[in-house]
């Protein structure tokens, strides 16, 4: 029976740039082999069946078939479903971040990027708070990340080796699925 993966494009429909349509998105996975494709929202989540051993290639796969078949580049960070429903259920900031879409949920292109992490927890960030896990960072940004001294220093320490995804976005993707 294959797993379920979770690919988050990065860049994907911000801006005018990197427009890609979800039905386009969704048949060039389709395409590459991959089993139940589903896109959610219009920002480049996309969840879809594979055999373990195929996942390990998915996320370079699906980055070159963008470039050539879309003419769009795009990081493509893939993590399992099981993965991504840890992600939720090890939330340590859930205290602290009542507003889902206020929380961002960072997920590292690989576990060893984590450490790139490790000067920012040294670091105070009131009213923003910091916590890392194995796989994904928690930000909160209680005024919003566009202005946020906390995501601005995440994206400057791990540039496109992390993209992330509020904790409504990322709520939505676990319903889609189907972890409990």
């Amino acid at each position: 029976m294959p797993d379920t993966f979770i690919a988050l494009l990065r860049g994907i429909n911000v801006g005018k740039a990197k427009r890609v349509a979800m039905a386009d998105l969704r048949t060039l996975v389709e395409g590459l082999g991959y089993g139940s494709v589903r896109t959610l929202l219009n920002s480049g989540n996309v969840v879809f069946t594979a055999p373990k051993s195929a996942a390990k290639d998915a996320g370079p796969k699906i980055e070159k078939a963008i470039a050539t078949k879309l003419g769009v580049t795009s990081r493509v960070t893939v993590i399992d479903a099981t993965t991504l429903a840890a992600a939720i259920v090890s939330n340590p900031l859930s205290k602290v971040a009542k507003e889902p879409r206020l929380l961002l949920v960072a997920v590292f292109a690989s576990a060893a990027d984590r450490s790139l992490m490790a000067p920012l927890t040294k670091q105070k960030w009131a009213p923003e708070a910091l916590a890392v896990g194995d796989r994904v960072a928690y930000l909160w940004v209680p005024n919003g990340q566009i202005e946020s001294p906390l995501a601005i220093a995440t994206w400057k320490a791990l540039g496109d080796r992390v993209t992330a995804r509020n904790m409504a976005t990322m709520l939505k993707l676990k319903a889609l699925t189907g972890k409990i």
